[in-house]
């Protein structure tokens, strides 16, 4: 099991690293379309000005550079797997003139930090990803200080996201895609009522709340949409390209058809669906 973890981690570092230039060229519309999960993050964890604040699996590096922007005196520390999207994140706090703002690349099961060191902890769309869930989750209840707030955004169920499945549902009519085994890393794993509460409780933590979170993913019209879709979501492009020129075009047709019969004016603003849960150590 050790060496299949360590697989899925490194596939996930390689993918995440090829798709950092499409997050940095999209990442106006993407944080404006997960902004409101970052800011009920931000909401549940309430740091005071002068905290140390871990972002784990932090991409461009929201919600950690709104939190930092806010303290005064802390600090905010954000980890990914990917070296690009932290690239990313570390031009993003120059150009913002945030200084209290440090990069880790690491891995969230091994997190190179003391125990107790942080007072809050934020993760925004990780767990899905995460190989090992539970040492995950594990992990971050170790390096947080008693008393210490953590708030993590997940993908709540299918019907709730036609941004995502209007592109993959379409590919999945088309093409024969083998569903990953169960428990796999996946958009939509912790969907599940209760899983992430249950998962929160397993390591200790209390106070547990989820609440539903909408966001939108305005992107006005069907052309900005199918070429975002194509620059960061992975497994849009793993799935397209096993198809031939013909099947894709057909593929884009339909996702063209579906989004536009959804959206008449071609005006593409897709509702979105996340689940934020919250715990204290």
């Amino acid at each position: 099991m050790e060496l299949e973890i360590e697989q899925i981690r490194d596939q996930q570092k390689e993918t995440w690293n090829k798709f950092s230039p499409g997050w940095k060229k999209w990442d106006e519309l993407t944080m404006d379309f997960l902004k409101p999960m970052g800011d009920e993050i931000i909401k549940l964890i309430s740091p005071k000005n002068d905290a140390i604040v871990l972002d784990v699996a932090a991409g461009t590096g929201e919600p950690g550079l709104t939190i930092a922007s806010h303290l005064n005196g802390g600090k905010v520390i954000s980890t990914d797997l990917a070296e690009g999207m932290l690239e990313v994140a570390q031009e993003n706090a120059k150009k913002r003139g945030i200084k209290n703002f440090e990069t880790i690349v690491c891995d969230v099961c091994e997190l190179p930090f003391a125990d107790n060191t942080f007072d809050a902890i934020s993760c925004r769309f990780g767990f899905m990803f995460f190989p090992d869930m539970q040492l995950a989750i594990k992990e971050m209840t170790r390096v947080l200080k008693p008393g210490g707030k953590i708030a993590t955004a997940v993908w709540n169920v299918p019907e709730k996201n036609f941004w995502i499945t209007a592109t993959m549902g379409t590919i999945g009519k088309n093409m024969e895609i083998s569903p990953p085994p169960p428990g796999a890393p996946g958009m939509f794993r912790c969907a599940k009522e209760g899983f992430m509460s249950d998962l929160f409780s397993q390591a200790g933590l209390k106070n547990i709340s989820v609440n539903e979170v909408t966001g939108k993913l305005n992107c006005k019209t069907t052309d900005v949409y199918w070429s975002m879709i194509n620059d960061v979501a992975a497994p849009v492009v793993a799935a397209l390209s096993k198809a031939d020129d013909t099947l894709k075009e057909k593929i884009k047709n339909e996702v063209y058809l579906l989004v536009n019969q959804k959206y008449p004016d071609n005006n593409v603003i897709i509702d979105s669906s996340a689940l934020v849960i919250y715990g204290e150590k």
